[in-house]
């Protein structure tokens, strides 16, 4: 957990009487008084605005388990309420009244807060790092959701990966002991397989929730306006996506951005990425991928989170309207697309690898998969660079790590990665092997691995509970493929003088696939590098390109 016991004058700051001027200028309506012990707003409210406090005091509180409250801190005269939610308008993860003394506050709802945070530089500078420190006060004392379960179970680990990759504060409550989490479990007559439970917010109580439902229960996942045209719609929301989203929507572009999963892609799992420019002790691809999705919602993109594209259609000459069919029947709408989807992790050739996955293998090594196995033997397949940095994060943890590899590390593993690893001595190294079978049942999960060595064929056996698997992606562009081009292992082409069948009329531009007006950046990219600072850049280059598109337009915007 953070140690945020330092940082209160930073949490909760106090505007001066000239910044708190300034802001007011930026206020949508005029001050209003609350009563003593009134609500301002509560958990769960949809679009509650940031309050400014301009007299008395109001205090702010969380849900604190099932049924009980904790406060958080008293706002007095020149402080603002809210977190990062308020910058989007989704449901307050706190609660707040008016103080003994009553209040009067003036409000800012999303679109006037990002007008102040952009606006002023000092007092957005103020507000942006007191919010994104509250949102990291709520994640630690857990003031979200509750997720109901027994430990370990795959279902409430793919629950808790989902909401700490989005950023979202939970909590977790043990099904099988004495508390409220077993009571609540009792009285609602839950059956086993209806578990986990995940109490939301609100109130609301979902039963086995997929990741889509949770994350509407918790209004993450926006309401599409019809008939909204937007400059750019980004498809995926890794470093690539994420970048043009935040250097689009600074240039004053209506940017919207749509993942199936969460943010952050796969750089989002990476414990701690040691290589990126500017970091020079490093930095967790989650908290990455958290700063750059607070980035874009500042300048005002639209996040739209776990929701599937199906499909892109696309008018017959390049001056026409790009219509993205989402899962749901849903539709977005866009003068520019950019792909930016990423890869998906490969799968190995094993049987039954499936009914293992989320309970017992892991393609990416979180705090929560590191907690699961602290003190035990695992093993984690692949040599590259992400298969380092989860050596790293992992083999302090465990017992031992057996590391499985086909080939010498050098040639496909950074040198200073290979030597952490050599220094750690609980790491054992399995050279010129795979693993051939697994053996397990679906109550129990993952009981062992078994190693072949591809030079002799001799086999090991190793009794363990957890495998991981880092072992490489292919391109994330099924959902694509049958309308650009792409080459012989799927990635998107880009750049090229595509054949006349193509509805070019004009020189297709760097980053532009073989649909006009569609662009594609990032590790699903044919040619590009695959480095988070590569996909950065590629994120931050495509938007030139796309200005050039877009003036090329006969759509006026």
């Amino acid at each position: 957990m953070a140690d945020l016991s330092a940082r209160q004058h930073q949490m909760y700051p106090v505007l001066s009487t000239l910044q708190i001027e300034t802001a007011k200028r930026f206020a949508n309506g005029e001050p209003e008084h609350f009563n003593a012990g009134e609500f301002v707003y509560k958990v769960g409210d949809h679009a509650a605005p940031a309050w400014l406090v301009l007299s008395g005091s109001m205090d702010v509180f969380r849900h604190e388990g099932l049924s009980h409250e904790a406060s958080i801190t008293t706002h007095g005269a020149g402080q603002l309420s809210g977190e990062v939610n308020q910058l989007s308008g989704r449901p307050t993860l706190a609660g707040a009244r008016a103080g003994a003394d009553g209040c009067t506050a003036i409000a800012f709802d999303a679109a006037h807060l990002r007008a102040l945070v952009i606006g002023s530089a000092d007092v957005g500078e103020i507000i942006m790092r007191a919010f994104i420190l509250r949102r990291v006060g709520l994640i630690d004392a857990g003031a979200g959701s509750v997720l109901i379960g027994a430990p370990g179970n795959a279902a409430l680990s793919r629950l808790q990966g989902f909401l700490a990759r989005s950023a979202f504060p939970y909590i977790v409550l043990d099904s099988l002991s004495e508390g409220e989490g077993r009571a609540l479990i009792e009285r609602l007559g839950i059956l086993a397989s209806e578990l986990p439970l995940m109490v939301c917010p609100n109130g609301t109580v979902l039963k086995n929730p997929t990741d889509a439902e949770a994350a509407a229960c918790l209004g993450m996942t926006p309401e599409l306006t019809p008939g909204k045209l937007y400059d750019v719609a980004v498809v995926g929301a890794g470093p690539a996506g994420l970048a043009t989203a935040v250097y689009a929507a600074s240039e004053g572009l209506d940017v919207i951005v749509i993942d199936e999963r969460s943010v952050g892609g796969q750089a989002g799992a990476s414990s701690r990425i040691e290589n990126y420019l500017g970091f020079p002790t490093g930095i967790s691809g989650q908290a990455l991928a958290g700063r750059a999705y607070n980035q874009a919602l500042k300048f005002g993109a639209e996040m739209v989170l776990p929701v599937a594209v199906d499909s892109l259609i696309a008018p017959e000459r390049d001056a026409g309207v790009l219509t993205l069919e989402l899962a749901g029947g849903k539709a977005v709408t866009s003068r520019t697309i950019v792909i930016a989807s990423g890869a998906h992790y490969r799968r190995p050739n094993i049987a039954n690898i499936e009914s293992f996955e989320g309970n017992g293998i892991s393609y990416w090594a979180s705090p929560i998969e590191a907690k699961l196995c602290a003190g035990e033997d695992i093993a984690l397949v692949g040599g590259g660079n992400s298969a380092g940095q989860a050596i790293a994060f992992l083999a302090p943890q465990v017992r031992k790590l057996h590391l499985v590899v086909r080939r010498a590390l050098a040639e496909t593993m950074s040198q200073y990665l290979i030597d952490r690893i050599k220094a750690f001595p609980n790491v054992e190294l399995h050279m010129h092997c795979e693993v051939d079978t697994i053996e397990g049942d679906p109550v129990g999960g993952l009981k062992s691995a078994t190693l072949r060595n591809r030079l002799d064929n001799s086999e090991r056996q190793l009794s363990l509970h957890h495998l991981f698997l880092f072992i490489g992606a292919d391109p994330n562009a099924g959902w694509i493929s049958d309308r650009v081009h792409t080459d012989d292992k799927g990635f998107i082409v880009t750049g090229q003088s595509f054949d006349a069948l193509c509805s070019f009329t004009r020189k297709p531009l760097p980053l532009e696939t073989s649909l006009p007006n569609v662009f594609a950046i990032g590790d699903v990219r044919a040619g590009s590098t695959k480095r988070v600072a590569a996909a950065v850049g590629e994120g931050a280059a495509v938007v030139s390109q796309i200005h050039a598109a877009l003036s090329l337009m006969k759509i006026p915007r």
